[in-house]
């Protein structure tokens, strides 16, 4: 059984503040360790429920020589391979070669959910909402599409409230959700701590596994039509004369394709 892991940071037991997130921030070590350890719990209830390879692969943009590299190395589960990659969602090779399931680890809130903790969706800095053919979504959403488009359905999402419930209202009630913390505002939680939430995890991700019969790879529709609401007007002019792309307003484009992952590529690369 091999299996992908996905991972961000904001979803993680302890952390709360982009302090803890961002790189150079004073507090982003000790972040970058939770984050590594509820990716090795995730780890260990893979391979004790059978998996013969996990490939782990970060998708928390911390800035700098960071971005989508956040992970301690030397304090990763070895049994694991890990992934470091340029951009986000630019990395296919072990979806293409074909993967049982995906785990979620770590995962946020869309923009915009009251209870999110350190919700937002791709770019809160530029990105305010995000549509799949008329549904709305968050990151949760573009990676389950993302391995969807290669035949992985997502198993399991670990993070606050919110993003559980997001996942469970987006792929329905045969995904296992395991919540960490519940938030109280943007930057503030109610947390399990760090050493009982890695319990948790892992015994998510172990019973996730151990039976896929019911699960189906997400396919938001074909065709495929992605909507982006950015907060500036800057990035929607620079996109519209991509093919395939086309401004609907000074501050939304809309990407169509036969598929998702063509009309992704047409403007997120």
């Amino acid at each position: 059984m091999r299996i992908h892991i996905i991972s961000d940071m904001e979803g993680v037991a302890g952390i709360a503040n982009s302090t803890q997130t961002n790189a150079g921030e004073p507090l982003y070590e000790e972040g970058r360790k939770l984050y590594t350890e509820e990716i090795n719990a995730a780890i260990r209830g893979a391979f004790s429920a059978g998996a013969t390879e996990v490939c782990v692969m970060d998708h928390h943009g911390a800035g700098g020589g960071f971005s989508f590299n956040s992970l301690v190395a030397d304090l990763l589960d070895p049994r694991c391979e890990y992934v470091v990659q340029e951009e986000w969602t630019s990395y296919t090779g072990f979806l293409e070669q074909g993967c049982d399931a995906c785990l979620l680890v770590g995962m946020h809130a869309m923009a915009g959910t009251s209870d999110g903790v350190l919700n937002h969706t791709v770019s809160g800095m530029a990105w305010q909402n995000l549509w799949f053919n008329d549904t709305l979504v968050g990151e949760t959403g573009i990676n389950a599409a993302f391995v969807g488009t290669f035949g992985a359905p997502v198993a399991l999402v670990t993070g606050d409230d919110a993003s559980c419930r997001e996942a469970t209202a987006l792929l329905g009630d045969g995904v296992v959700t395991v919540p960490v913390k519940h938030g109280i505002g943007t930057r503030g939680a109610r947390m399990i701590p760090p050493v009982r939430a890695r319990e948790l995890i892992e015994g998510g991700a172990a019973r996730a596994l151990a039976d896929l019969s019911s699960l189906q790879p997400y396919d938001p529709g074909k065709p495929s039509e992605i909507k982006v609401e950015f907060k500036n007007t800057t990035d929607p002019a620079k996109l519209a004369n991509r093919p395939g792309v086309e401004q609907l307003e000074p501050r939304t484009i809309v990407s169509r394709a036969d598929d998702w992952w063509t009309a992704w590529r047409q403007f997120f690369f």
